[in-house]
């Protein structure tokens, strides 16, 4: 990978002189450890929340509901408001600190923001874990939250500016990896600790405090990106930087672009007013539509709420949370299969396919569902027919692994101009959040009103967002990030929207050959 490999690119269909370093390699590798957090809580929360132990302590109604005699509502016997708010606080304030993440990341670059994301999130892993009553738990919750909000607004900004366009994919997804291996090592956690009485969910929400120390570490040491060194008027420290991280002394053509754009961004006095213009309309529609829909997929009823559902569905405590461990295994390799193919195949391949092959698993769960369970939500499962269930999860899991999950991050962070990129990375994040909050606190209830139903609900709308990235998304694979202005251009839809004179020097057809590359 450190050989003399040409990073594709530039002005006028120009190619940038350089190779992919090892450096380059090991910062975003670095940098994409700050996925762990938002992994390992989405991963936590779940498994917790299952555990006899913490609900008779936290959520004694919920206990005493779980418990009555069976021939109950299985849709129903979870619903409780206060047991959601503990999982969806958080996403609350991530939403909420994402607006000031984006002005920290723009004012102080991007490690800092990663840096502060870091400390605020260990803050709230040892409340958590030291908790002795719901609302120091809601409060420690609200700390993560903020943690996440700053990392996940900077991070993926992080990992489109430091890696090379031919790249720019796979690396950019080592931070849904991370997330990825956050929640597997979460599911892990919690299969032992459920045997551990009190101390195990404690130990459990405490270890949150690991992953944040690792990205606290490595913001300590990462430089930040040339385009933030630019952005805060350190240039020759930003040439020096690309230089580096290019392995050459010719950087001038990539320098210059960086520049370039720098000098645009300048006029531009207020970005969150600028990326409301016409010419940045596609960027601010799908920095919308893509969190949105990367929520409204159900994820989340799986990776917040996989024990609880499994145990809905008739297992144990223990299968419950072994079965959460088979789902967050097979979401770590197909993520991997995603760095694998997103810089061969492209975006669009893996949105639609996954969109596709989650469509069906969704249909299928909810036709299992309906037959064992029907609308009274009275009845039983067989063991064959929960492993079926098991199965078609993680059929449905590998599918947004390798398509939605991730690009859900990478395609917002490497689509806006300098100028706007921290406001429109800020924008991602808060609606991805504001919707994994409205998820996360309505999912019980939607389960316990819409029975098998919420499975169709969900696979409806995957076929709307299935059926937009087919006609509205264009290729963004090979195209450098201060170059995407042309992909837009070329598109049939979206090119009355950019004016000529933001395309540069860039033709439809060097465009066509970038994405071909």
């Amino acid at each position: 990978m450190a050989g003399g490999v040409i990073v594709t690119g530039g002005r006028g269909g120009k190619q940038y002189e350089g190779r992919v370093t090892g450096f380059v390699i090991v910062t975003c590798l670095v940098a994409a450890t700050g996925g762990l957090i938002f992994g390992y809580d989405i991963g936590i929360s779940g498994g917790v929340t299952s555990m006899d132990i913490f609900l008779h302590k936290f959520f004694p109604t919920v206990y005493a509901a779980e418990k009555k005699a069976s021939g109950q509502n299985q849709y129903c016997k979870f619903n409780n408001e206060l047991l959601t708010l503990f999982t969806s606080s958080l996403y609350l304030a991530a939403l909420i600190a994402s607006f000031f993440a984006s002005k920290v990341t723009k004012a102080f670059g991007r490690k800092i923001s990663m840096l502060f994301g870091g400390l605020v999130f260990l803050a709230g892993a040892l409340l958590n874990a030291f908790a002795v009553n719901v609302e120091m738990l809601i409060v420690g919750r609200i700390l993560l939250g903020i943690g996440i909000g700053f990392s996940n607004q900077s991070i993926p900004i992080y990992l489109s500016e430091m890696a090379p366009p031919q790249i720019r994919g796979a690396l950019n997804i080592g931070f849904q990896l991370a997330i990825t291996i956050g929640i597997l090592a979460a599911n892990l956690i919690n299969y032992f600790a459920q045997k551990m009485g009190e101390k195990g969910w404690r130990i459990a929400l405490g270890l949150a405090g690991v992953p944040a120390l690792v990205i606290t570490a490595g913001a300590l040491i990462l430089p930040d990106t040339p385009n933030s060194l630019i952005d805060r008027g350190h240039q020759d420290k930003a040439r020096d930087l690309l230089k580096r991280i290019r392995g050459t002394e010719n950087v001038k053509e990539e320098f210059d672009d960086i520049l370039e754009a720098y000098e645009l961004s300048k006029q531009v006095k207020e970005p969150w007013s600028n990326i409301m213009q016409r010419h940045n309309r596609p960027q601010l529609t799908f920095a919308i539509i893509i969190p949105f829909f990367q929520q409204i997929t159900g994820i989340n009823v799986i990776m917040f709420y996989a024990p609880i559902l499994f145990r809905t569905i008739g297992f144990g405590d223990e299968a419950s949370l072994m079965s959460a461990l088979i789902t967050g295994v097979v979401n770590v390799v197909a993520t991997i299969v995603s760095i694998v193919c997103v810089d061969r195949f492209g975006r669009r391949a893996l949105f639609i396919q996954g969109g596709l092959q989650m469509i069906i698993t969704q249909v299928i769960i909810g036709v299992v569902l309906g037959l064992k369970f029907g609308v009274t939500g009275v009845g039983s499962i067989s063991k064959t027919d929960a492993n079926i269930v098991v199965a078609l999860i993680c059929i449905y899991v590998a599918a947004f692994a390798w398509s939605w999950g991730p690009l859900g991050w990478l395609v917002p962070s490497e689509i806006f101009p300098l100028e706007t990129r921290s406001a429109g990375q800020s924008i991602n994040v808060s609606v991805n959040m504001l919707f994994t909050f409205i998820i996360a606190q309505c999912f019980l209830h939607m389960l316990c009103a819409m029975k098998f139903g919420l499975f169709f609900f969900f696979a409806g709308f995957v076929i709307i967002m299935t059926i937009t990235i087919f006609f509205f998304l264009p290729e963004t694979k090979n195209v450098p990030i201060e170059e995407m202005y042309s992909v837009w251009k070329a598109h049939w839809f979206w090119g009355s929207y950019i004016p000529d004179s933001l395309v540069g020097h860039h033709s439809n057809k060097n465009v066509e050959k970038m994405l071909n590359a």
